[in-house]
């Protein structure tokens, strides 16, 4: 003998698979904060980019619901992209020398070892 009709538990639907979106937000957030450490910065850049691009490609499909998560997480990984190799940039076109203007690097010629000579 069955039960009346609407007896029991329906099929819970599945919850949406949201992991690549927010990995890649999480992910492009700190590529862009910290930007100083450019390797990091660099390589969690290009990693928020391929999280943010399956998570699109799965909200796409249904399967997810935050293709506004995964978007920003790939703007935040361009962002810490572009300001990692920046500071490279500047790291390298900016010679060594000119942070010791001021005289205190102790190389002959300079105000101290003139001082010295006065003396």
């Amino acid at each position: 003998m069955q039960g009346p009709p609407g007896y029991g538990w329906s099929a819970m639907p599945m919850a949406p698979a949201n992991g690549m979106g927010v990995t890649a937000l999480v992910l492009g957030i700190i590529s862009a904060a910290v930007f100083c450490l450019w390797p990091l910065a660099i390589v969690l850049g290009i990693l928020a980019i391929i999280f943010g691009a399956i998570g699109r490609g799965r909200a796409r499909r249904g399967e997810a619901t935050n293709p506004g998560q995964a978007l920003a997480g790939i703007i935040c990984g361009i962002a810490g992209i572009v300001l990692g190799v920046a500071l490279l940039v500047v790291l390298i076109v900016v010679p060594d020398d000119a942070f010791e203007e001021d005289g205190a690097s102790g190389a002959p010629g300079h105000s101290t070892t003139q001082a010295a000579a006065r003396s």
